[in-house]
C-alpha cells in the first residue's frame, strides 16, 4: 500500500510521462485531424495535466518533508489528481469524440484544481508559524 507521498509522486511521474505522450500524439498524430480549435483543447489539457503533475511532485516531497499531519497536503494532492482525471480527461475526450454530456465534466475539474491550490494555500498557512 501506497502511502500519501509515493501516492503523489506515481501519479505525478505517470501524468508526467502520458502528458509528454499525448502532448506528441496531438502536435504529430492527430493535428492532420483535428480543427484550430480542437487542437487547442487539446493543447491546453495537455498543459494542465503536466502542469499539475510537476505540481503533484511538488507535493510528494512537501509531503514527505512534513513532521506533522497535513490533511489540507494531502487534500491538495488528492485534488490535483481529481483535476487531471476530470478537466484534462474530460477535453481529451471531447476532442477525440465523446458525447456532449461529458462538457460539464469538465469545470468540475478545474473546481478541482482551484481547490488544489487553495488547500496548499491553506497548508503553508498552517505551517506558517
Amino acid at each position: 500500500m501506497l502511502n500519501n507521498a509515493q501516492t503523489f509522486l506515481a501519479a505525478g511521474a505517470l501524468f508526467g510521462a502520458s502528458g509528454v505522450a499525448l502532448g506528441a500524439w496531438g502536435a504529430h498524430g492527430l493535428s492532420a485531424f483535428l480543427g484550430r480549435d480542437d487542437t487547442g483543447a487539446w493543447e491546453t489539457a495537455v498543459l494542465y495535466q503536466v502542469f499539475h503533475a510537476l505540481a503533484l511532485l511538488i507535493v510528494a516531497v512537501l509531503t514527505r518533508l512534513s513532521t506533522q499531519p497535513q490533511s489540507s497536503l494531502r487534500l491538495t494532492g488528492y485534488l490535483m489528481i481529481v483535476g487531471i482525471l476530470l478537466f484534462c480527461g474530460s477535453i481529451y475526450a471531447l476532442v477525440l469524440g465523446a458525447p456532449s454530456w461529458v462538457g460539464p465534466i469538465t469545470p468540475i475539474g478545474g473546481i478541482a484544481f482551484i481547490t488544489a491550490w487553495l488547500a496548499l494555500f491553506t497548508s503553508a498557512w498552517q505551517n506558517s508559524g
